[in-house]
């Protein structure tokens, strides 16, 4: 998960750029690898990093025969249990043979020697990456239709069977907001660098006013617009990537996180308040919720003041984090000490969503 971004700065995450210094590995070392690792890998490499990802750095790696994508921990001091790069492998890799819209995993590199952290391989999926949640290059048809495909993919997941295609101990059931808080606060507090009261009111209020529901399904963690690859010339999801937060939760966690796109304003990423919904073709939030539910089976959902002042909390939780890293030096993005200024003006939103549920 990360701040929402202007569409204004899509394009300064959208392609490749040249390996920066410090996220730059041993190419020979990693050929040699890749070579007994990946079926059918074979050089000359050329090796790009994406220009998004400031999590978890991600390279293009190009061959004569196919490209590949390469999926790294950051180099340098981590939080703990951040940056799992083995756990994304291991859930794209049960999901891709259910047809789940996931790259091709390849292979997984637990030896740190090789480039320096874990790592995974999986195929480049070709497509369209969409950052304005407004799709304003859309017409009203094809805005309905990529709203409808995204939100029927979660509801895809959230029905998946995790115990059948080999992930159920992904996660531990039952409690899943109570021990997400508690995870939250802990990097936040491990990663704080000033005082914020509302922050402090929220870490205070949600954990003795949890709604009542124990589902368990698999959660994606970061379920968005520009986390999905699209299919070039028709509003069908090939791909749902950036799966570093995954685990088995509780799927409204996911859906009221993607709903929060109804929430933000429209000059955020994503952000659709003020926007004319029905003229523009994009289902207002009932309709969402219509189609979450029947394709799920849930009646409603309801509380959604109090699931946005968690998603909220939870992200300001993630850019204090990068705000951590920013001090420590490990951030991979030049963007990152953007993101660790919004902490505050995201605890101050959350905080009035907490308000409207009733703190």
């Amino acid at each position: 998960m990360t701040a929402q971004i202007s569409g204004t700065e899509a394009e300064a995450f959208t392609g490749t750029k040249e390996v920066e210094e410090r996220a730059r590995f041993d190419v020979a070392a990693f050929d040699a690898w890749a070579a007994k690792a990946v079926e059918g890998f074979a050089g000359p490499l050329e090796v790009r990093q994406f220009k998004g990802g400031q999590s978890n750095p991600t390279y293009e790696l190009v061959t004569p025969g196919r490209s590949y994508v390469l999926r790294r921990k950051p180099p340098g001091k981590l939080l703990p249990s951040a940056h799992a790069v083995d756990r994304e492998f291991r859930v794209i890799s049960a999901l891709y043979p259910t047809g789940f819209p996931v790259a091709k995993p390849y292979a997984l590199c637990l030896d740190e020697a090789v480039i320096g952290t874990t790592f995974y391989i999986m195929e480049k999926v070709e497509g369209r990456i969409l950052w304005d949640g407004r799709l304003p290059d859309s017409v009203p048809a094809e805005r309905t239709a990529i709203y409808t495909a995204k939100i029927t993919t979660l509801a895809r997941l959230h029905t998946l069977d995790h115990h059948a295609i080999g992930l159920g101990d992904y996660g531990k059931p039952g409690n899943y907001f109570a021990r997400q808080i508690d995870r939250w606060v802990k990097q936040y507090r491990a990663s704080e660098t000033q005082p914020i009261p509302a922050m402090d009111k929220l870490i205070a209020y949600l954990p003795t006013t949890i709604p009542d529901d124990e589902q368990t399904s698999i959660v994606h963690g970061d379920f968005r617009l520009d986390n999905m690859i699209l299919a070039p010339n028709e509003p069908k999801v090939l791909a749902v990537l950036d799966w570093e937060l995954s685990t088995l939760g509780n799927p409204l966690a996911d859906f009221t996180y993607f709903l929060m796109n109804w929430v933000m304003p429209g000059e955020q990423r994503g952000g659709l308040a003020g926007l004319d919904l029905k003229g523009a073709g994009i289902p207002d939030i009932d309709q969402a919720v219509e189609i979450y539910c029947r394709h799920t089976g849930r009646s409603s959902v309801p509380a959604l003041d109090w699931y946005f002042a968690y998603n909220i909390f939870r992200l300001a939780a993630i850019c204090q984090g990068i705000a951590g890293r920013v001090r420590d030096g490990t951030a991979a993005s030049s963007h990152a000490v953007a993101m660790a200024e919004r902490v505050a003006p995201l605890a101050e939103a959350g905080w009035g969503f907490a308000q409207r549920a009733g703190a």
